[in-house]
């Protein structure tokens, strides 16, 4: 069974703010000539910002917070954010691999972005039952 996509827009506003309350300042989030000079090809979003975009969705999904019993990632490319009114879009989809016998379901989680996963490995388990 899939679950509804959930669509996430990221700007450098939210790079910024994310900055701030991360105190994660890394040039390679807010400088286009730091990010290139380093390879990459652009700014690029937080990777625990995209991992918690994400888990906003896997919490939508499951009803609220205390819900989400296990949530994990692996980082595979990261989220270019240009510098326009747009900024980047990331897709959030599932599947539900399972439903145990005590009432958990695990997630199959994709995140893309331009087409591309950013995420893999992503899984979750939600409680379904109280």
């Amino acid at each position: 069974m899939e679950l509804s996509a959930k669509t996430f827009q990221v700007t450098r506003a939210d790079l910024v703010r994310y900055a701030g309350a991360s105190g994660d300042f890394n040039p390679i989030h807010w400088s286009d000539s730091f990010a290139t000079g380093v390879g990459l090809p652009g700014v690029i979003a937080h990777g625990m910002f995209t991992m918690a975009l994400v888990g906003r969705a896997i919490t939508e999904w499951a009803g609220s917070p205390d819900a989400v019993v296990e949530y994990g990632v692996r980082f595979t490319r990261p989220v270019v954010v240009p510098d326009d009114d747009q900024g980047a879009e990331i897709e959030v989809t599932a599947r539900v691999r399972e439903v145990t016998e005590d009432g958990l379901t695990r997630l199959d989680v994709t995140a893309t972005c331009g087409g591309e996963k950013v995420l893999s490995q992503a899984r979750a388990t939600i409680r379904t039952t109280r």
